[in-house]
């Protein structure tokens, strides 16, 4: 085990112990990232909002099973990924994934190093569909593997790689175009 599974340990103990400035402190230093990672999965900042107050209530709820095995900020974020994935199960939707359309060809050039941005790839991220969205998130942002997000969505490993592939294209392109206007 290494040392970021010790990382705010004295918190997270206090927390056990129901100290509730230490629950605020924990708020405090993971709501941001977590906020950010169910904005990038629900592309809702209203839908968002409400998923981060569930996630720490889940947490704390839950924080007796934590075990220092990973970090926290790892435990919590993949409560944050379930709820996430669940409450977009519960939407009785299909995911819709990037279509073939964008699978023709890769821009001819990359994307101006100035539309590289967070914000401009967070934004054309809001273009995918829902499905792509999720694959790209949890790939690139989130750092899961194929097979991972395979297991998550329910779908194959190459149906995750392909729409990752997908996904990547169409942000290219809306990057370039959004250089281009």
């Amino acid at each position: 085990m290494g040392k970021a599974a010790f990382i705010h340990q004295h918190l997270i103990e206090d927390c056990k112990r129901g100290i509730d400035h230490a629950r605020f402190e924990i708020y405090q230093l993971y709501s941001k990232a977590m906020f950010n990672v169910c904005y990038r999965m629900l592309n809702s900042r209203e839908d968002a909002e409400d998923m981060l107050q569930e996630i720490f209530l889940q947490a704390f709820t839950k924080l007796d099973s934590f075990r220092y095995e990973s970090s926290f900020g790892t435990w919590l974020k993949t409560i944050a990924v379930r709820s996430c994935i669940n409450a977009i199960n519960k939407r009785k939707l299909d995911l819709v994934y990037c279509d073939e359309v964008y699978d023709q060809k890769p821009p001819e050039e990359e994307p101006d190093a100035a539309t590289l941005t967070t914000d401009n790839v967070l934004k054309a991220m809001e273009e995918l569909p829902e499905g792509g969205r999720i694959v790209f998130s949890l790939y690139l942002l989130e750092g899961y593997d194929h097979g991972e997000i395979a297991q998550i969505l329910g779908i194959t490993e190459s149906t995750s790689k392909s729409q990752y592939m997908r996904a990547k294209r169409r942000v290219q392109e809306l990057l370039k175009n959004q250089h281009l206007s």
